[in-house]
């Protein structure tokens, strides 16, 4: 399979995948649909779980991993991420249990959602009203907010509102998220010519390579693993994200670029890697000289590097811009295979 970068700029083949990109670009939107549909749940779940600060925060189910990355390094108490099933042995009424459930159709959330009613537990769950685990969330501590886009970080937004408003997460305004979304489905509309178009250069730059996808933050390296799964699940092709550690390796055993290559015969065959950097605009030290080494090594094996940046304001808008562009990056690589 080839790449004919000339798709990404062709009306008629865009036209072809507008559901896809359409909904790639309303995702702003939905981040405004579900702050408004629970505005008045969250002020009520506030009102409730205000007076007392809990002795630690479980995020259960299988949608915990982003809360994680956004809580664990500032929650004020304990917080664990519990994808698995049910809940840690040790939770109970003093500890608040958050869930998160796009989709509301999960039994095994909803089992776990059940456990923390019968246990006692605080609960706020985000989910659709009607569906399988708000039925299991009723109880005289829990809380539905009651989303209706099953977009997961739409929903992830409404809780961390939450949880901001309680002073257990960062500052976190859904108007503000949304925004940066929407700067990124300009910048990366399909109409935007290839030659400004972030998420076009992206695509370019990786079509004929396996790309290694690195974020130095927490938030950066969950992106960076978001948008491997986006690679591989519309293209096939094989797309990693991981640490320093696990890539270095990988880049210094590149196989050194065949010069006489023909570019359509050959395409396709022993891709080489190519390093994705997701930069958050964060200033640290530890990460500028991690991110040193792996461009240093990319160049010193004629590994091709290729960056995401993003100026947004505040953690959980420049994960979302970052992962909204390489969304739209995986989305063109699709596109322009033939």
């Amino acid at each position: 399979m080839s790449f004919d970068d000339g798709r990404l700029d062709d009306e008629v083949v865009l036209d072809r995948f507008d559901q896809v990109l359409r909904r790639h670009a309303e995702a702003g939107a939905r981040v405004r649909r579900e702050s408004v549909s629970t505005e008045g749940s969250v002020r009520d779940a506030v009102m409730q779980l205000a007076g007392t600060r809990p002795r630690a925060v479980v995020a259960a189910g299988p949608d915990s991993r982003l809360l994680r990355a956004v809580l664990e390094p500032v929650c004020p108490v304990p917080f664990l991420a519990w994808p698995g099933p049910g809940l840690p042995g040790w939770s109970g009424s003093l500890d608040l249990v958050v869930v998160l459930a796009p989709r509301g159709n999960d039994v095994a959330t909803a089992r776990v959602v059940a456990e923390a009613v019968r246990r006692g537990c605080p609960l706020v769950v985000a989910c659709p009203a009607d569906s399988l685990v708000a039925g299991h969330a009723a109880g005289r501590y829990s809380t539905v907010l009651p989303t209706t886009t099953g977009d997961q970080l739409a929903t992830a937004v409404v809780m961390l509102d939450l949880l901001d408003r309680l002073g257990l997460a960062p500052a976190t305004e859904p108007e503000r998220v949304a925004t940066a979304l929407d700067d990124v489905a300009v910048a990366c509309a399909p109409r935007q010519d290839l030659a400004v178009n972030p998420a076009k250069i992206l695509a370019i730059g990786i079509a004929d390579a396996n790309p290694l996808l690195w974020g130095g933050t927490v938030l950066a390296a969950r992106a960076a693993r978001r948008i491997a799964e986006s690679v591989r699940r519309v293209t096939g092709r094989t797309a990693l994200a991981a640490d320093a550690e696990h890539l270095l390796p990988v880049i210094r055993a590149a196989v050194p670029r065949d010069v006489f290559a023909d570019p359509v015969t050959d395409s396709g065959v022993d891709a080489r890697p190519a390093l994705v950097v997701l930069e958050d605009g964060l200033a640290d030290p530890a990460i500028a000289e991690t991110r040193d080494e792996l461009v240093e090594a990319a160049r010193g094996n004629d590994v091709r590097v290729e960056t995401v940046a993003t100026s947004a304001e505040g953690e959980v808008c420049r994960y979302a811009a970052l992962l909204a562009t390489g969304t739209y990056a995986a989305t063109y690589l699709q596109i322009g295979e033939v």
